[in-house]
C-alpha cells in the first residue's frame, strides 16, 4: 500500500495526466476541463448540463470518480503503474465515459 505522501504524489500526476490527456476531446467535443485544488472536474453543457467530478480519497488511497450518476473506485497498481478499476486506467476510464456520455 503506498504511504499518504506517494498516494499524494501519484493522485496529482495521475490527474494532471488525465487533464492533458483528455484535452484535445474537450477541445473537439466543446466541454471544458478544470485542475483545482486536487480536483479534476470535466463541465459538459451538451447533450445536457452535467459535471464528472475526479478526486483522490487519500484514507484509503483511492481515486473516486462521479460521473453519469454513478461512482467509480480506482486502486493504485504498482505492476501498471496507474490507478485501475477492472481493465480501466483512468485515463481510459474517464475516455470512455465522456465518449459514452456525448453518444
Amino acid at each position: 500500500m503506498l504511504s499518504e505522501q506517494e498516494f499524494r504524489v501519484k493522485s496529482d500526476e495521475a490527474l494532471e495526466q488525465a487533464r492533458r490527456t483528455l484535452l484535445p476531446l474537450a477541445d473537439e467535443a466543446g466541454f471544458e476541463i478544470e485542475l483545482q485544488n486536487g480536483v479534476l472536474d470535466l463541465l459538459f453543457e451538451e447533450p445536457r448540463e452535467t459535471k464528472f467530478v475526479v478526486s483522490p480519497n487519500a484514507p484509503v488511497r483511492q481515486i473516486w470518480v462521479s460521473a453519469m450518476s454513478r461512482s467509480f473506485k480506482l486502486a493504485w497498481d504498482n505492476d501498471r503503474q496507474s490507478f485501475v478499476l477492472g481493465d480501466d486506467t483512468l485515463v481510459s476510464l474517464l475516455t470512455r465515459l465522456t465518449r459514452e456520455f456525448l453518444g
